[in-house]
């Protein structure tokens, strides 16, 4: 059976990633954030988390929390979000099939004891079936904000299976758990199979789980609402861009202000206008 790859955050570099992308979909990025790091996410989102209720649903987990917005809610989770070795790997990957990528999803996924281990799926099914499987149209990463042990609910994986046909579902003796200290990240993509382990210990598995997406997909957390214009522009302009507050490729994502009709301007505006900047040129642009 295939192990996950191992590769120290710190010294990567996406010429090392993008090949076990391809080959595995899935690997293993140690030492993504340090301690402190990760203690001041969990501080920063504490609140959130003790108010966000378990699911009522068997796919998500009846025994699972799920906590968004976190670019909104903490100052040090951005700093994953922007994580360069993440991003570079991300602009080479999702940037076969885009002009840019932006941030689809940010969540706290905490497996509180006695969750039964998540049924096995691809997370590019969101978008339905019809994507020709060449076209990957998601870079995921789940960050380990406590120790990931297979006693207490880690990540389980199929490395490979993205090769399967649609039809395989694969089955829980083929999956490897994602076994990782305080401050990994697993990275993988959406049509590898995988789901949330089983824990069985007496603690919460807490997991931070963002995700980036081709630049032409409607993201499965509406950023807009997540992280609106008054807050995304306190950001740094690339963070607002990888919100979405930019256009995608072609003019996608442009707005018309409903205000009070003028002769000032053109009625077709980029993004970067609701949050009182220019837009960026589609060639300096990061993503």
């Amino acid at each position: 059976m295939p192990e996950l790859v191992r590769l120290d955050a710190r010294t990567a570099k996406p010429e090392d990633v993008l090949p076990l992308l391809d080959r595995d979909a899935a690997l293993i990025l140690e030492h993504a954030l340090t301690g402190d790091q990760a203690e001041a996410i969990l501080a920063e989102l504490a609140p959130f988390i003790a108010g966000t209720a378990p699911f009522d649903d068997d796919f998500v987990g009846r025994q699972t929390t799920r906590t968004g917005a976190l670019v909104a809610r903490s100052k040090t989770a951005r700093e994953a979000v922007m994580n360069p070795v993440v991003l570079a790997a991300a602009k080479a990957y999702l940037g076969r099939h885009a002009e840019n990528f932006q941030l689809n999803l940010t969540q706290i996924m905490r497996l509180l004891p006695g969750q039964p281990a998540q049924a096995l799926h691809r997370d590019r099914y969101l978008w339905s079936r019809s994507l020709p499987r060449e076209v990957e149209p998601m870079l995921n990463g789940m960050w380990a904000l406590t120790d990931f042990s297979e006693e207490n609910g880690a990540t389980r994986v199929i490395p490979g299976s993205h090769r399967w046909s649609w039809d395989r579902a694969g089955t829980p003796e083929e999956t490897i758990p994602a076994i990782m200290a305080r401050g990994s990240l697993l990275l993988y993509t959406g049509s590898v199979v995988h789901g949330g382990g089983e824990n069985r210990s007496d603690a919460p598995r807490i997991g931070m789980n963002i995700t980036y997406l081709l630049g032409w997909l409607r993201q499965e957390e509406n950023q807009y609402l997540s992280c609106p214009p008054e807050v995304a522009k306190t950001l740094d302009p690339a963070l607002q861009d990888l919100l979405g507050y930019t256009v995608g490729n072609g003019s996608l994502g442009y707005f018309s202000p409903p205000s009070t009709p003028s002769r000032s301007h053109v009625d077709t505006l980029p993004p970067e206008a609701a949050l009182g900047r220019q837009a960026r040129a589609s060639e300096q642009s990061p993503f």
